[in-house]
Formats: C-alpha cells, structure tokens, sequence
C-alpha cells in the first residue's frame, strides 16, 4: 500500500477568518431576527392600547352598502359580509385574543410552577402521584380536554381563560421539575442544607430564583400556544360569543366569504394570528440562548 504524504494524512485547515466570518454573519443574523421581532411584538402592544381609543368609532356598526369591499384607502383590511371595518374588528379581535393568551399564559406557569416544584421538593411517592397524574392528563389532547371544559360553561372570556391554563401548565411543571431536581445537586444547596437552612429558606432563596428564568421562557411561548387554542375554540363555536371580535370568530364568520371568493375576511384575521406567533418564538428564542449559555456558544460557531 502506498505511503500516505504528509500533504494528504493532514485534513484541510480552516482558516480562522472564514470561522469568524461566519460567525459575524450567524451573529448578525441573529440580531436581525430579535430587532423585527421585537418591533412586531411592540407594534402589536401599540395596536391594541392605542387604536381602539384614538379611533372612537364603533367596530359593530353595520353598513350593508358597504357588504365585501376589497381593502382601500378608506378601509385598509376591506370590510366584512355586513360592512364592518375589517380593520378596526382585527384590531380589536386581537386585542382579546392577546388578553386571553397573556391572562391563560400567567395562569398557566403560576400552577406548572407551584406543582412542578413541589413534587421536586418534597421527592418520593409525592413526585411519583405528581408526576404520574401529569403523565395522564398529557395523554389527553389539549384542544379536546379545552372542549370538555368549556362545555360546562356559557360562552365568554373567562371560560376560555380557565380552559387554556388549565391545559397549558402540563409542560411547565416538567420543566420546573427538572429544573429543581437539578439545583438540589449542586454544592451551594449541599452547603445551604449543612449550614442548617430550612427547607423553605432553601425553595425561597436558592431554588426560585433558579427556576424562575425557565418559567418565565415557558409562559412567553405559551401566549401564541394560548392565543390559538383560543382561535380553535372560537372558531369551533366554543368560544367566545360570536358577536364579540376575536381572531377565531373573525375566521369563522369569513368561511362563506373565502368560498365566494373574499379573500381578504380570512387572510388579515390569520395574518394577525401568524406574525405575532413568529415575533413572540424570535424573541423567546433570544432569551433561550441567554440563559443557556452551552447552546449559545453552539450557535455561535
């Protein structure tokens, strides 16, 4: 067998300038990202505080010469099958859908967090029950349990709220269970335990603050989840009453529209639904890559 050169044993070399150059452009990529995202996030927020009080008009008034208007100077998102500003109707659709994600979302995490951390904490058969009962309910579709619950009540904000937090906080008590089961092993909380701290103390000054990070990346990707979950029930009927704007109700009510060939009932009510889900996961990924720094550094080669 031929003897290998010592040009052809040694790999390529790359060299170090293409290394940072593509980290500069990973890098700048990254950053374009997070600044869109956060200017969609913060033109959302804007939308929904300041147009429907500086446009003083009546987002159910009802003009029927002005049925199906496809978008124009005068009306922007066009006008729906009973001559209502689409505009104005998305704006305040998503300001409930928005209430209704950020309400569930909190809701959510406070319970993930309270029952995650308490079968971490206290350990043997109470995070076996715990954790077992958790198994369970996430065996059970979210949208089909959320159907079941709703069911009991008359259509309205607040069902949809207690639908979605009490389906949605499943994965954060995995996460702060994790979380916790791993700060128990490390050395500050050993030294905490050999220095007579209680048990309490130890949860308030060691273990919370650790676990907080995790939990409030959990509850921001959990406002779009929630945002959806709604749209699915209002646009099931289950929702929120039909006459009050949501993006699910919006969606549902253009079904004809889209069939007779109105696009625009349907496009701008799924629009208002995708960018904010997209700007909210750009942002809480920056924040992922934050506060773990292993996979930021992976990012960054």
């Amino acid at each position: 067998m031929a003897e290998l050169t010592p040009e052809l044993a040694r790999e390529p070399a790359v060299e170090p300038a293409v290394w940072r150059s593509h980290g500069r452009t990973r890098r700048s990529t990254r950053t374009l990202r997070v600044r869109t995202s956060a200017v969609i996030v913060t033109a959302v927020v804007l939308a929904v505080l300041v147009v429907p009080p500086l446009a003083n008009l009546d987002q159910q008034a009802v003009d029927l010469s002005m049925k199906l208007r496809p978008p124009s100077p005068a009306h922007p998102f066009g006008t729906d099958d009973v001559g209502r500003d689409l505009l104005l109707r998305c704006v305040y659709g998503l300001r409930v859908s928005l209430l209704v994600g950020l309400v569930a979302a909190l809701v959510a995490t406070f319970i993930g967090t309270a029952v995650g951390a308490a079968a971490a904490a206290f350990g043997g058969w109470t995070d076996r029950v715990v954790m077992r009962l958790v198994d369970t309910f996430s065996s059970i579709p979210h949208l089909l349990l959320g159907i079941f619950i709703v069911a009991m009540f008359r259509p309205g904000v607040w069902p949809v709220i207690v639908s979605v937090a009490l389906t949605h906080w499943l994965s954060t008590a995995r996460i702060v269970r994790s979380e916790v089961l791993s700060l128990r092993s490390r050395p500050y909380i050993d030294a905490a335990v050999s220095g007579g701290a209680s048990r309490w103390r130890i949860a308030v000054r060691h273990l919370l603050p650790g676990v907080l990070p995790q939990a409030g990346l959990a509850a921001v990707l959990m406002v779009p989840h929630a945002m959806w979950h709604e749209s699915a029930l209002s646009f099931l009927g289950l929702g929120l009453p039909t006459h009050q704007a949501s993006l699910g109700n919006l969606v549902q009510s253009a079904r004809s529209s889209l069939l007779a060939g109105d696009w625009w009932p349907t496009l701008f009510p799924g629009l208002l639904l995708i960018i904010p889900t997209l700007a909210i996961a750009g942002l809480a990924g920056s924040w992922r890559e934050r506060i773990n720094p292993r996979r930021r550094s992976e990012l960054m080669l």
